[in-house]
């Protein structure tokens, strides 16, 4: 098979073959993926490890993880999920609840930055459609215009909310580069030996 096509087989696909389920059981199989990846975002949202400048989470390693993994449909269903979840008040966000649920706190500083989620997750998705997670200089390339779009929308909606005349760029993008970076090595290596481990390397 050439994994490189317009319709390759996502990894949780190869894990988890979609055969010759019932409309019923695809329907159950995606929900059950999707509710674990938006528990395992919310997790991660809460996890901080220690990095320079700033301590870092593990939240947009394990987004555009999802992205490649699910591919863009199941991985915007999972995203739109757990921004759902947060939405309802459930405290799934980084610093939630201390800073809020909800609506209020998703139209706070952080907003651009949820938005930018799901966008990433396409990005990402529409990247393991083509097979690329398979490659690790693929998935970086990839990984790396997702973060970016995620750091882009953050920024718009931080000046737009705050002002363009404050310190939009040390207040969301410097501090986070290197772990940004850090985060897109991680997964760019890992997931191709994944597939490496599955035996399905081209």
């Amino acid at each position: 098979m050439n994994t490189t096509s317009l319709s390759a087989p996502t990894l949780a696909e190869s894990v988890w073959p979609l055969g010759e389920k019932t409309a019923a059981q695809r329907f159950a199989r995606g929900a059950f993926l999707a509710i674990v990846g938006s528990l395992l975002i919310a997790v991660s949202s809460k996890i901080q490890v220690p990095f320079y400048p700033v301590p870092m989470t593990l939240q947009t390693m394990i987004i555009l993880s999802i992205g490649m993994a699910y591919g863009p449909r199941l991985g915007l269903a999972t995203i739109l999920l757990y921004l759902a979840e947060g939405a309802s008040g459930l405290p799934v966000f980084a610093g939630t609840p201390e800073k809020g649920i909800g609506i209020a706190y998703m139209m706070g500083s952080t907003g651009g930055y949820l938005a930018g989620f799901v966008l990433a997750v396409a990005i990402c998705g529409w990247g393991a459609s083509r097979g690329w997670d398979r490659n690790v200089w693929k998935t970086t390339a990839v990984m790396t215009v997702a973060t970016a779009t995620i750091f882009v929308t953050g920024l718009l909606w931080l000046g737009t909310l705050f002002g363009w005349d404050k310190p939009i760029l040390e207040w969301g993008l410097y501090p986070f580069v290197w772990g940004a970076l850090a985060k897109i090595a991680l997964a760019s290596v890992s997931l191709p030996l994944i597939w490496r481990l599955l035996g399905r390397q081209q």
